[in-house]
């Protein structure tokens, strides 16, 4: 399976947020154990960072961080063709409608995010981490 993972679910995984960081630890587990093909945004890579600085304060542990979600995730290059398919878009986050449209082109099975209900009108599945989660088990 290939999954595009959304920026909240990596933050959610290092920052261990509350409520959230487990379902998120384990799909970085996952991915580190091949049991899935895993992609992050290459724009999701300058919010990451810039959300890694912010709680670590500390440019070379912020890159560090990224040097090992490499190590995880691949990165999937967002291009201009994303952007203008995404402006007609019906999701009404231009950001979600840009993901989506990366996605597609990329041909990934799902999108991994805690929003689900922002992505409501993707063309692509959209799973929460739960449910992504429950899905590699039962394959």
């Amino acid at each position: 399976m290939r999954a595009l993972i959304d920026t909240c679910v990596v933050i959610d995984a290092l920052q261990s947020r509350e409520g959230f960081a487990k379902d998120a630890q384990d799909i970085f587990l996952a991915a580190a154990n091949n049991a899935f093909l895993g992609y992050i945004s290459a724009k999701a890579v300058t919010d990451i960072y810039y959300l890694m600085h912010r709680y670590t304060h500390n440019d070379k542990t912020s890159r560090e961080t990224l040097n090992k979600l490499f190590t995880l995730f691949d990165v999937l290059d967002t291009a201009g063709i994303d952007c203008r398919k995404a402006v007609p878009s019906p999701v009404s986050d231009f950001e979600n409608a840009v993901m989506i449209e990366t996605a597609l082109r990329s041909e990934v099975d799902c999108i991994v995010t805690r929003n689900t209900e922002d992505f409501a009108k993707s063309p692509v599945s959209v799973l929460s981490p739960k449910a992504f989660l429950e899905k590699l088990q039962a394959e």
